[in-house]
């Protein structure tokens, strides 16, 4: 190596290293900005998602998306501990809450928490009533999507109520 090479890169002072998650699972976040208006502390945060698998470019990239928009999701390779994952960004002024998209919905325990029948259930929000019997029966598991829209019925039944029921203006 070049002499005037290594001065520069001695000029640029020790370069820290990353420590890498080993071993973990894939995750999937929703990242936001923390409440209080303080800026978040986007190197620390880029490290962070790095050590979970993110390459350094992406993980830099993703801090600067979250800046802009506010919040975004992001899916990282390589969560060994949520907790400590979550701590750091949190350290970092970011809060991050994971998400669970393959949880299972009981349907019938939310159609009985609503009070509805299975009829109420279906009509109000736009199911087949041959559907909700299957899924509660266990004949049947709802896929993907239904399990998405069910969770959010669940989570805000009144509001997706409302969304269903709202025609488009012609």
């Amino acid at each position: 190596m070049d002499s005037s090479l290594k001065e520069r890169f001695a000029r640029l002072g020790p370069i820290r290293d990353i420590g890498r998650a080993t071993s973990g699972s894939p995750a999937v976040f929703v990242l936001r900005l923390a409440l209080g208006g303080t800026r978040p502390r986007s190197i620390d945060a880029t490290h962070a998602l790095a050590r979970r698998g993110l390459s350094m470019l992406r993980a830099k990239r993703t801090v600067e998306s979250l800046l802009e928009k506010g919040r975004i999701f992001v899916e990282l390779p390589m969560v060994e501990d949520i907790a400590a994952l979550t701590d750091d960004l949190t350290k970092a002024g970011i809060e991050a809450t994971r998400l669970q998209p393959d949880l299972t919905i009981d349907v019938r325990e939310l159609r009985e928490r609503l009070r509805l029948t299975r009829e109420q259930f279906a009509i109000r929000y736009g199911l087949e009533v041959e559907t909700l019997r299957n899924w509660e029966t266990g004949k049947r598991e709802p896929d993907t999507t239904a399990r998405s829209y069910l969770r959010a019925i669940s989570n805000a039944p009144e509001p997706v109520e409302r969304a269903y029921a709202l025609t488009p203006a012609v």
